[in-house]
């Protein structure tokens, strides 16, 4: 007496089923997983408003070991990966010079904006005035944007004073509005803060 078996089509769904899992898994870079829960808990995906406080705790049950705790979304290497968005540190008197310095670009930027002159070569011509030498200031045009399908550079310049070696001006002004702040270089760009980016 033989029996026939079903198993052959049914393995086949299994082992499909389990591909696609793997293939979503590695292609999720750095988002929370299902895979990520224990089994059979139920995974909601964070809010956009969410603090980093409300991500899962390491230690919490049916943590993911992969979590990065206290950074962004928690997302395995998410602080290694965004170490070149992070401004260095200022010393308290190179903080002061800075501010100091923003101080006197912001109603020259203040006025341009105004005036609706926010392209690099009128920033710079109306920067001149205050004497910074040009291997420490620069001004050039907004970083491209994705936009439509496709880049596009909008309207407006970006300044980038070097005050000291740990000290910088960063600032923008557009049709929209400007800003002046002041930071610690960045790992990369300098003191100009590096484009979003995946």
């Amino acid at each position: 007496m033989s029996t026939s078996t079903t198993h052959g089509p049914r393995r086949h769904a299994i082992a499909a089923a389990l591909l696609l899992s793997a293939a979503l898994s590695l292609t999720a870079c750095g988002e929370r997983r299902a895979t990520d829960a224990a089994p059979g808990a139920t995974v909601e995906a964070p809010s956009p408003n969410a603090s980093p406080s409300t991500s899962t705790s390491p230690t919490a049950p049916g943590a993911s070991p992969y979590v990065e705790p206290g950074v962004g979304d928690g997302g395995p290497h998410h602080g290694e990966n965004n170490a070149h968005r992070r401004a260095g540190e200022m010393s308290p008197a190179s903080a002061k010079d800075a501010q100091k310095e923003a101080g006197r670009i912001e109603p020259v930027l203040k006025r341009l904006w105004e005036q609706g002159k926010w392209d690099p070569d009128s920033v710079r011509t109306a920067l001149s005035p205050l004497g910074y030498e040009k291997d420490r200031l620069s001004v050039r045009e907004m970083d491209p944007r994705y936009q439509g399908g496709h880049y596009v550079t909008p309207e407006g310049a970006l300044v980038g004073l070097h005050v000291h070696d740990d000290a910088c001006v960063t600032a923008f002004v557009q049709k929209t509005n400007y800003e002046v702040k002041t930071n610690g270089p960045f790992m990369e760009t300098g003191c100009f803060e590096p484009p979003a980016g995946h």
